[in-house]
C-alpha cells in the first residue's frame, strides 16, 4: 500500500471540500494501512416503502395471525420475509 504523499488543503466550506474529494484519491492523502474498522451500532438501516398486491382474504389471514401474536401485521410480514430469506440463503 502506498504512503500518503500529499497534504490536505484547507477548505472554505463543505461544498469546496466535497468537490475536492470527488476528484482526488484519499489514498494520496491518508495511510490506509493504518485505517481502523469502525462499527456504528446505533445506526438504523435505510428502509424503502413498497407496494404489494395481496388478495383481501390473504391479507385478512395475515392480520388475524398478527393479532394472535400481538404484533403489527406489517412487522409480522417483515419477520416472515426475513426468516424465509435466511432459510433460502443458507
Amino acid at each position: 500500500m502506498k504512503k500518503p504523499t500529499k497534504v490536505i488543503p484547507k477548505f472554505k466550506n463543505e461544498k469546496e471540500e466535497r468537490s475536492f474529494w470527488e476528484g482526488n484519491d484519499a489514498a494520496d492523502y491518508f495511510d490506509l494501512s493504518k485505517a481502523v474498522r469502525v462499527t456504528m451500532p446505533n445506526l438504523k438501516p435505510t428502509t424503502a416503502s413498497i407496494s404489494l398486491r395481496l388478495s383481501q382474504s390473504f391479507l385478512e389471514n395475515i392480520k388475524l395471525q398478527a393479532n394472535k401474536l400481538d404484533v403489527p401485521y406489517q412487522s409480522l410480514m417483515k419477520i416472515w420475509l426475513a426468516e424465509k430469506l435466511e432459510e433460502v440463503t443458507k
